[in-house]
């Protein structure tokens, strides 16, 4: 019976951290979210470019983070480094009870962004984005839906469409250095 009463846990545990709002605490350091999709690291040698990065699992000050960390260079028209992941095993998530986006992060001072993609963002380079500096020392962020700008297209946001969440470093060179403890979506009743 316990080994039952597991599996069920196991089954049902994605779906309660998308009742929640929980994309992620990486206390689970099995590569997957608590959403039961997968973090990836993507940088722009995929098109050519010449950025490098690494991702990993760390504690910090008693906190469990995903890590990014690299060079992030403009030559070959690169870019970019990222860690992403798909908000829904098969298909979108329904964010429309949620406001926007929380992370816990820590960092070396740079802006970084998050990327949100829908089914309407079809070409890689597209995507819906807001940025945020991320300082030393561990603290909040919160971006509203209605801050995130269509880049290279045109539909607003449809956050009943949501596909992917990135963290990225982009558009200018620089060293990338940011932690991140936890991520999700947070509504209007969270403090």
């Amino acid at each position: 019976m316990p080994i039952l009463l597991l599996m069920i846990t196991a089954m049902i545990t994605p779906t309660r951290a998308a009742d929640t709002g929980l994309i992620d605490d990486f206390t689970v350091r099995d590569g997957r979210s608590r959403l039961g999709t997968a973090w990836r690291l993507a940088t722009d040698q995929v098109m050519g470019g010449v950025s490098t990065a690494r991702m990993q699992w760390r504690e910090i000050d008693g906190r469990h983070a995903l890590c990014l960390s690299g060079d992030v260079r403009l030559e070959n028209n690169g870019g970019f480094v990222q860690i992403n992941l798909d908000l829904a095993p098969d298909g979108t998530l329904d964010g429309r009870r949620f406001q926007g986006i929380r992370l816990v992060v820590q960092g070396n001072g740079e802006r970084y962004h998050v990327h949100l993609k829908t089914s309407a963002t079809r070409l890689p380079w597209q995507s819906y984005r807001a940025t945020f500096n991320a300082g030393l020392g561990w603290h909040e962020v919160r971006l509203p839906f209605d801050k995130f700008v269509p880049h290279r297209l045109v539909p607003a946001l449809d956050v009943a469409r949501l596909r992917r969440l990135g963290v990225v470093a982009i558009g200018q060179p620089m060293r990338a250095d940011i932690c991140v403890a936890e991520i999700g979506f947070y509504g209007a009743g969270d403090q």
